[in-house]
């Protein structure tokens, strides 16, 4: 059964805790790197699971998230209240191919927008980390909340490739 909204939302700020997510999200770029290295390429590719996205998948997912989720905070800093759409993972994963991407690609990407938009989240006054947008499947999401999601976010990933990477390494 697929999760409301609201399940997704707790289950990914479950991930996150009292952590600061600034401090999360600075450290992913750096996590992600560490568990590619000794990953074959062709291991980075194959899925764990049918369904289950590989660990390069997750790399590109991580890397497209990164862009959404700049361009939203860019447009409820430009105007609080403004309407964001819903991003459907599953067909942004099937329109971009994230089968086919090139990790190292994804990965650079991932590294560049990341140092961006860390830099507009550690120069964010606190008024404007209370700015908002409506989320059309969540609702009122202020840019404090989303820095929370957006590191739950990665948490909820590195798990995933950490799985996949131990499994991986164990069969070998």
């Amino acid at each position: 059964m697929k999760e409301t909204p609201r399940e997704y939302t707790q289950r990914i700020l479950s991930y996150l805790g009292k952590r600061d997510p600034v401090k999360v999200l600075g450290a992913t770029p750096k996590r992600v790197s560490s568990l590619l290295r000794g990953l074959k390429p062709a291991w980075r590719r194959k899925r764990p699971a049918a369904g289950k996205w590989s660990v390069g998948e997750i790399l590109a997912h991580l890397s497209e998230v990164e862009l959404v989720i700049g361009w939203r905070i860019r447009l409820i800093l430009q105007q609080s209240g403004t309407p964001i759409q819903a991003m459907n993972q599953d067909e942004w994963a099937r329109n971009s191919r994230y089968e086919k991407m090139d990790t190292k690609l994804a990965l650079d990407a991932f590294r560049a927008q990341r140092a961006a938009n860390l830099r507009l989240l550690t120069l964010l006054t606190p008024d404007m980390k209370e700015r908002y947008g409506i989320h059309s499947e969540r609702g009122k999401e202020s840019v404090a909340h989303i820095m929370c999601l957006y590191a739950g976010h990665d948490l909820n990933h590195l798990g995933q490739i950490e799985r996949i990477r131990r499994e991986t390494l164990k069969k070998r």
